[in-house]
């Protein structure tokens, strides 16, 4: 693996280069690491450089192959966050998120430093592609005249509903169904499916208000922004309603591209892997129930977990990472009980894939859904944070792939009955027969885009095309226009049909 600190040598950029900054999450790293290996396998004119900080470097090499190179800052310091935390995947609460967002802002005279080499060495790169967290990063791009392409690692259908109502609050109540401006009057939402910024975007003084409205605008004065996910869940026009100068790119699935390439990275796989080859004969008997890496789940919700999964008398592979908990009767994780197994961490990508498996108990991050339908996976949703309910309407109600958890307690915790009620949906029901067809269709269609020639193929393609045309021409593409001309409207959403109709 190649390594820098600020520099990269003349040598490494005889090719056209591209930048990739991610967000320092694992959420928000990996598809950014699928992309890097796609492009730096599949089109090889291209050199690959992910700017990452010391304390991050380490996992991102167990990923990556030797021809991406890396450049490294060193994280900087704050009184008010953990010493030696550089990712929101080790913030003890994630209360902290915003001043750890904030501190990577001074992450910025590295950055500056790394393109005034390249610049001296009339190597800069093609463009950079940095997460939407790292606005800061528009400003140096624009020094340079480096087109900037901001990452979403949402789904479409979560960000512009975010971006529209982050303007515009029509909701009261806790329970009332509200339009969504700009939307098909049958889209509707209650509150309690809005992610805590969109809540709290009505006062201007709040912190994260202000943060968000920053990163906001430069969104909007950014050369193009890609998201991951494909165009037969997403409709192009809506993309295209972002505003009329900013480039919208559908980079398909870049997640699903490199499915196969990235190695495994613990040795709890085989175990894991192991234990669902013993199920293999019974195709669609396990379900894997996972809450991602950045959720916290309290010690009674995992009883209420452990209860369901029992008494629903499925097969289960079981992700845990609370670091006190253990299950009934005093055993110890990993453990293996009469019908499931209990672990820290599982490699979900070939977990998900495995034949033994028949249905997902998901948080609803958008990897986690974009994972589950590449492997024709279907979900029972348990949306916890962020736009992960919003990620639940889409899969649920637009795409008819997946069932949700109906009853919360008043206590805010998920009984048991329900959990069993909801897993045996899942796998034996007749509604789960039917979300399972749906997925299993679209995951065939996920593979179709992934495959040479391909749209995901073809998309990022026409993407560097139009860069190197860029390039050639000597213009940035007027990025950075006044936001007023181009903020989120209204009508953003109007062009979204009133449901994603897939035959």
């Amino acid at each position: 693996m190649s390594t820098t600190t600020t520099t990269i040598t003349m040598k490494e950029v005889k090719k056209d280069h591209i930048l990739i900054f991610p967000f320092m999450a694992q959420g928000h790293t990996i598809p950014l690491l699928h992309l890097a290996t796609f492009l730096s396998t599949h089109h090889h004119h291209l050199q690959i450089t992910i700017i990452t900080t010391s304390g991050n470097a380490p996992f991102l090499q167990q990923y990556l192959p030797s021809s991406i190179n890396l450049s490294i800052f060193p994280f900087p310091s704050s009184p008010l966050l953990p010493t030696g935390v550089e990712s929101t995947d080790h913030l003890p609460s994630m209360d902290l998120h915003p001043i750890f967002a904030a501190t990577t802002t001074n992450l910025r005279p590295h950055f500056h430093n790394l393109l005034h080499s390249l610049h001296l060495s009339n190597s800069l790169p093609l463009c950079l592609i940095s997460d939407f967290f790292l606005g800061w990063t528009l400003d140096v791009c624009r020094l340079f005249s480096v087109p900037r392409l901001v990452f979403h690692g949402m789904s479409t259908f979560s960000m512009f509903i975010c971006k529209s109502l982050f303007v515009h609050q029509p909701y009261s109540s806790e329970d009332e169904l509200f339009q969504i401006p700009g939307a098909p009057p049958s889209l509707l939402l209650s509150r309690h499916q809005l992610p805590d910024t969109i809540l709290t975007s009505g006062d201007p003084n709040n912190p994260v208000t202000i943060f968000l409205s920053e990163i906001g605008a430069t969104d909007i004065n950014s050369w193009g922004v890609i998201v991951n996910s494909f165009s037969f869940i997403e409709r192009g026009s809506t993309l295209n309603s972002l505003n009329h100068s900013t480039r919208t790119e559908l980079v398909h699935g870049f997640l699903a591209l490199s499915l196969f390439s990235l190695p495994k990275l613990r040795k709890e796989d085989d175990d894991c892997l192991q234990w669902l080859d013993e199920k293999k004969k019974k195709k669609n008997s396990v379900v894997y129930v996972s809450f991602g890496t950045q959720t916290h789940v309290t010690a009674e919700q995992l009883e209420e977990v452990a209860a369901g999964l029992e008494t629903a008398e499925c097969e289960y592979l079981w992700v845990v990472r609370h670091a006190s908990w253990r299950p009934p009767a005093g055993e110890t994780i990993p453990h293996r009980r009469e019908r499931g197994k209990i672990v820290r961490w599982a490699p979900q990508r070939e977990v998900l894939q495995h034949e033994a498996v028949g249905g997902f108990v998901s948080h609803c991050g958008w990897n986690s859904v974009l994972e589950s339908m590449v492997a024709g996976v279907p979900v029972l949703t348990w949306p916890m944070m962020a736009e992960q309910a919003l990620n639940e309407k889409m899969i649920v109600d637009e795409l008819g792939a997946g069932l949700r958890l109906r009853k919360v307690g008043e206590d805010g915790v998920v009984k048991r009955e329900e959990i069993k009620d909801g897993v045996r949906e899942l796998m034996v029901g007749e509604k789960g027969k039917r979300v399972r067809m749906k997925m299993e269709e679209l995951g065939r269609m996920a593979m179709e885009a992934v495959e040479d020639g391909g749209s995901s193929h073809k998309s990022l393609s026409e993407l560097i095309e139009e860069l190197q045309r860029c390039r050639t021409n000597g213009r940035d593409d007027d990025q950075g226009l006044e936001m007023e001309k181009v903020a989120i409207d209204a009508n953003s959403l109007l062009e979204y049909q009133d449901c994603i109709q897939i035959s």
